[in-house]
């Protein structure tokens, strides 16, 4: 049901007359969405996933599917020491202190105890990627599955989700929550691709549903800085959570905040995983010049590419980095489609990007200097001798892009959705791009793996939750 755009809306009854009954309705069939549903199952709810479109995906299939924890089972396997203290420490430092402290800690601290949840109870195993940092990580943390993939972590939650026998409702778009006179859930009115009507009665509602990044109205009023840039999230995020939110009278914070990516071939339209610019890599414009500090962060570099000359850059690296690129399949992927460019001298890659070859030369030249020196150039960045650019050169030439929205609904310790007055809904849920993030109201507050993050912890957290409620 992509590009289907619905009018949403908040319906006040005292009853629903509906089709289906069910304890827990989810409304999204993406991670957090598939982790709620198997936490409330596992405490004894019965669960509806409505999902949008014709199979499960949701932004998470687009990503890289890394999410970060500290203290884990896994990490533990791989000898890698770690604490939340030192994780909530990173992501208050990117935020700048701009997300509530308190609730960055309930996320730091659920994660590692979700992350061990589903290898446990549902046999999804992890790897930490241990051979490189993303920016701003103190440690190696970044928890994937074996396919090191967003789509591969979205068939195993879906297996295990399929293995518990819940329900799953495909090309089932939600278009009206019904409350009662105090907000509280008793269901939802649905449409088929074929304009037939549905209704669902539920005691619970957990929206997993994700942001509004798909939404250009949406987009052009909280973030105009993006609006004409590359979407590069899943088009399905039309912001009905914050829509019914807002309608509810629900709290909402920090809807300027988002991740932006500032490495997508172009025109391709492939990731091309930040690993490469920690690993020694660089970003030139067409002037070939470098223009930013490269390791701040691949959010905000989005919007540094978007202001150079035809809002594009080009990602310069070899082939030592192209061998550590290969351990992403979208890195593969872009192979395949020969987006990468070699060249034996910085002035035969000069020349395949349409940069004089002057300037590049004098650029690479500059990055080699720093290394030798062990100097911290004009945008700060520290150059490692080891991690120094050798020929052949490689290239690809890539833009920047939304990626999915940070602010969204209030929560509370249970994933509560707060009214305006801190009161809380107690049937109603959110979690994943949904709730407020932790990144803060700025671009620049986004901690690689934000995202998949609040999804699975908010997502576990909602589920248990929300059974709770219908069982009490």
């Amino acid at each position: 049901m992509t590009g289907l755009r619905l009018m949403v809306a908040i319906l006040v009854d005292t009853a629903i007359e509906a089709e289906i009954e069910i304890d827990t309705l989810i409304i999204g069939g993406g991670a957090a969405g598939l982790t709620a549903a198997l936490a409330a199952c596992e405490a004894g709810s019965s669960v509806l996933i409505a999902e949008r479109e014709t199979v499960l995906s949701g932004s998470t299939a687009l990503s890289s599917g890394l999410i970060p924890a500290a203290g884990t089972a896994i990490q533990l396997e791989q000898s890698i020491e770690d604490t939340a203290d030192i994780f909530y420490s990173d992501i208050m430092a990117k935020n700048k202190n701009k997300a509530d402290p308190d609730y960055v800690r309930r996320i730091v601290t659920q994660i590692p105890k979700t992350i061990d949840w589903l290898t446990a109870a549902h046999n999804i195993p992890f790897i930490v990627l241990d051979n490189f940092l993303y920016p701003s990580h103190t440690n190696h943390r970044m928890h994937a599955v074996p396919e090191v993939t967003g789509s591969g972590l979205i068939e195993r939650l879906e297996v295990a989700v399929r293995a518990q026998d819940i329900t799953i409702v495909t090309d089932l778009q939600i278009t009206d929550l019904v409350v009662t006179a105090q907000g509280e859930a008793l269901g939802a009115y649905c449409q088929r691709p074929d304009g037939s009507q549905e209704s669902i009665a539920a005691r619970s509602i957990i929206l997993a549903c994700n942001g509004y990044g798909g939404n250009p109205e949406l987009v052009a009023q909280y973030i105009p800085e993006m609006h004409d840039a590359l979407y590069f999230g899943h088009p399905g995020n039309q912001g009905e959570a914050i829509i019914w939110g807002q309608q509810l009278g629900a709290e909402i914070a920090h809807l300027s905040g988002y991740q932006g990516h500032g490495s997508v071939a172009h025109p391709h339209g492939i990731l091309v995983t930040w690993a490469l610019m920690m690993e020694g890599g660089i970003q030139v414009n067409r002037l070939g010049k470098r223009f930013s500090n490269e390791h701040q962060g691949y959010s905000e570099q989005a919007v540094s590419v978007l202001a150079q000359p035809d809002r594009i850059a080009f990602n310069i690296f070899d082939e030592r980095l192209c061998e550590l690129g290969r351990s992403f399949e979208d890195f593969r992927v872009a192979e395949e489609a020969q987006a990468i460019i070699r060249a034996n001298t910085p002035a035969e890659l000069a020349e395949e990007l349409g940069i004089n070859p002057d300037d590049l030369t004098e650029t690479l030249a500059e990055c080699s200097a720093f290394s030798q020196s062990g100097e911290a150039d004009s945008f700060g960045r520290i150059f490692n001798l080891e991690k120094q650019l050798i020929p052949p050169f490689c290239a690809v030439r890539v833009t920047g892009a939304l990626f999915h929205t940070q602010g969204g609904l209030v929560v509370n310790e249970k994933a509560q959705i707060y009214r305006d007055d801190r009161s809380v809904f107690t049937s109603l849920f959110a979690c994943g791009g949904a709730a407020c993030g932790v990144s803060g109201p700025d671009v620049s507050g986004y901690l690689s793996g934000n995202g998949l993050l609040t999804a699975l912890s908010l997502g576990h957290m909602a589920g248990s939750a929300a059974a709770e409620r219908c069982l009490d």
